[in-house]
């Protein structure tokens, strides 16, 4: 495993909102007394989530005086996590699956969108827009290739719609979330070849003509 370090620029400070406050205090009480740093990865996720998607050393240590936990063992569960950044991110952070289903379905010419436009993985455009990084399995390979952006998944990719999906998303226009072809769930790209039957008034399945024969049947068994 590659060692993670923090980032060298840090902020001086960190307080939760009054709203997260409220929450990590209901998310330890879930847990008894010399149990409660168990939250651990709950409030480290949403401290990082309030600083943009990336956790700060101060933001670390908050969580530690929370728990009571020495600073070093929360540092050692926020750098063993790759869920958790380490340094800034840009304000739509792209996490790319890289693994087999979305390679073969084309994650590389995904790859190479965010190359030219982005630029190297980990690091954050000029305007603060973007920045990305290759990921294992996100559990979309039906929708393959795909990424998830800050907590939304964007399925269906390809260059054309990925390259309108970041142009839309860097001058805030409205985007669709999931597949970007249209498909609902995962079903099949070319529409659905199984589970086709319909029902009828009777609340059950298949063409009348296949009820009407089982009726009879079941009146002349009787």
């Amino acid at each position: 495993m590659t060692v993670r370090r923090l980032a060298e620029k840090q902020p001086e400070s960190f307080a939760f909102t009054p709203e997260n406050q409220a929450w990590a205090e209901r998310e330890i009480a879930k847990y008894p007394p010399r149990r409660q740093a168990s939250a651990v990865i709950s409030l480290l996720w949403r401290a990082q989530k309030q600083c943009g998607y990336w956790l700060p050393r101060p933001a670390i240590e908050k969580v530690a005086a929370m728990l009571d936990m020495p600073n070093i063992r929360v540092l050692e569960v926020a750098t063993f996590y790759t869920m958790f950044n380490l340094a800034p991110v840009g304000r739509y952070y792209v996490q790319l699956c890289g693994t087999t289903p979305c390679a073969l379905r084309g994650a590389e010419d995904i790859k190479a969108v965010l190359r030219n436009r982005v630029g190297a993985p980990g690091e954050v455009t000029a305007d603060g827009m973007f920045s990305w990084r290759e990921v294992e399995c996100l559990g979309a390979c039906c929708n393959a290739p795909m990424a998830q952006i800050n907590e939304d998944y964007y399925e269906d990719l390809t260059p054309e719609n990925f390259n309108k999906l970041l142009d839309d998303l860097a001058a805030g226009r409205p985007v669709n979330k999931g597949s970007q072809t249209g498909r609902v769930s995962s079903e099949p790209a070319g529409g659905l070849t199984a589970l086709t039957a319909f029902y009828g008034a009777d609340g059950r399945s298949g063409p009348a003509s296949v009820h009407a024969s089982d009726d009879a049947r079941a009146r002349t068994d009787g």
